[in-house]
């Protein structure tokens, strides 16, 4: 017996080394040999309130420890709770942006542990009649070092239900004793809870992408993933084709997206490699560490903990209303589902649609342009001033502007660039008045605080382009006879020597011809020639 476990053990460490080992390199995690990855999302998502779900203490993040807490908060006798409407609001526009199915009577259950940061003992909660049931959300999987080929993908919702969040322990003031911070305690929380529908960390996380698109665009939660306004837990189990669903472990709190990809992943491979050699996947709630890229165990679920769910007797049933319901009687504070309805902003779904049926971009710029939603506001406004061609406008916002930002340390909502001079950047370079190379030559002297305007920069400083497609082939020949060794490289086979070719006739022109029209011509005459 002690010798078959030994081997078992080794046979373990061997196959889970060889999988760990190729996490990395490895192209989508997912289907492992004859194992299949299931995975489903729990995301807890903080309302974007001034005010907590049920106090009127700040919800402002970063405020000193313990200054935003009511009696109610604290959990002290004789307090009763006051449902902030906002909050509703907010769930309800999240769950009619989902496609759920709102009901119109939900209630709030305790549920009861017992933890340092949990005052009273219970949290409120919604467990057994959430106030929306039923959606779907569709995602596209993007991720250009992973993903070959972008898809879309869809996943079920099975619930989506108003908490209060707990409060924060703090354990690195002391070695002896932990401290407790109550501000964040009875903050409001939306949990969105997933069927299991995903197979991969790609998709999780691609559905953490699409979820914080909405959530931003509908004005529900600001998705700080850094300050926990956005939380993910991951439940990850694997099968074979045609068999039940294996033993889940939960990895909790991911607060960013790649960790989100790396954690689902990295379990997805632990599993296989542990059923691979016979061994038994434990029910455990584990956590992911962001150094090693490993989860690790933080605690079995052997035991099904009785979390004694009973009503909240302090408040009464949440009641919504909608068009069929309206009598003229109704309380004036009761929220109506289809005014609700007819506010809802456009959603990131249908401005794929637009971006690839209207303006003809690929499901992979589209993926790129709408990773961020300022670039894809710009992307539209741009348009509205001048119809550009959409590719080249999409290459200048995501190359052009972006390298330029990063490389004068400026996040893009800081941009303060107005539309009308960014068109005429394009413009210029568009109608080949100006370089690609110029237009990054440009962006750097505006954003710097330059207030000429883009013409008079080119203008002024001599950057416009003086190489008509004549000119420019004349000096294409001519780089060619001077590097020759250059030239019997790439027709030798040596393909990337036109590199050096190219970077030849940028160094005869000062940067001043459009590079990719001088890419044309210095291919075509290689090969015409060879």
């Amino acid at each position: 017996m002690k010798m078959f476990s030994f081997r078992l053990e080794s046979c373990r460490r061997l196959t889970l080394l060889r999988h760990f080992s190729s996490v990395s390199n490895s192209s989508v995690v997912g289907d492992i040999g004859n194992w299949i990855g299931v995975v489903g999302l729990e995301i807890h998502a903080q309302i974007l309130t001034e005010t907590k779900l049920f106090s009127g203490s700040s919800t402002k993040y970063g405020s000193p420890a313990n200054s935003q807490v009511s009696y109610f908060d604290a959990g002290l006798p004789g307090t009763l709770p006051v449902l902030n409407g906002r909050c509703v609001e907010a769930a309800a526009k999240t769950a009619l942006a989902l496609r759920c199915q709102i009901n119109k009577k939900s209630v709030f259950d305790r549920k009861h542990y017992f933890y340092a940061d949990l005052p009273v003992g219970f949290q409120i909660t919604q467990q057994r009649l959430p106030i929306a049931v039923d959606g779907e959300m569709n995602f596209i999987v993007h991720n250009p070092g992973r993903i070959k080929i972008p898809y879309t993908s869809s996943s079920r919702i099975k619930q989506i239900q108003l908490e209060q969040d707990s409060g924060k322990m703090l354990h690195d003031i002391d070695a002896t004793y932990s401290l407790i911070d109550l501000n964040r305690a009875g903050v409001p929380l939306m949990e969105i809870v997933f069927e299991p529908d995903l197979k991969n960390g790609e998709e999780a996380a691609a559905v953490v992408k699409e979820l914080h698109l909405i959530l931003q665009r509908l004005g529900t939660c600001d998705c700080k993933m850094e300050e926990g306004s956005l939380r993910v837990d991951a439940n990850v189990s694997v099968h074979r084709t045609g068999e039940p669903h294996g033993t889940r472990t939960e990895i909790k709190n991911l607060n960013s997206i790649r960790s989100v990809a790396k954690a689902v992943d990295y379990e997805i491979e632990r599993q296989s490699g542990i059923l691979d050699c016979g061994g038994v996947v434990q029910n455990e709630t584990r956590a992911f560490d962001v150094k090693t890229k490993k989860t690790f165990a933080l605690r079995d679920k052997e035991c099904v903990q009785d979390y004694r769910f009973m009503p909240e007797p302090n408040l009464p049933p949440l009641l919504l209303c909608d068009e069929s319901d309206v009598r003229g009687d109704e309380p004036k504070t009761m929220i109506n589902i289809d005014d609700i309805r007819r506010c809802l902003p456009e959603m990131p779904q249908r401005t794929r649609e637009i971006l690839t049926e209207t303006y003809g971009l690929s499901l992979d710029m589209t993926a790129v342009l709408m990773s961020n939603d300022k670039l894809c506001k710009l992307f539209f406004l741009l348009m509205q001033v001048e119809h550009f061609p959409p590719k080249a406008l999409q290459h200048f916002l995501m190359t052009s502007l972006l390298t330029v930002l990063y490389k004068c340390k400026i996040p893009i909502e800081e941009c303060n660039l107005d539309k009308d001079v960014l068109a005429e950047i394009l413009r210029l370079e568009v109608t080949d008045i100006t370089s690609p190379e110029v237009t990054l030559r440009v962006l750097e002297v505006l954003l710097k605080g330059d207030t000429r305007t883009p013409s008079q920069i080119v203008k002024d400083n001599q950057w416009a382009s003086v190489y008509n497609r004549n000119d420019l082939e004349k000096i294409c020949r001519d780089v060619m006879q001077a590097n020759e060794k250059y030239v019997r490289s790439y027709r030798g086979g040596k393909r990337r020597s036109i590199n050096t070719l190219l970077g030849r006739v940028r160094e005869t022109t000062e940067g001043k011809c459009n590079m990719l029209i001088a890419t044309v011509i210095m291919k075509r005459l290689l090969d015409e020639e060879s």
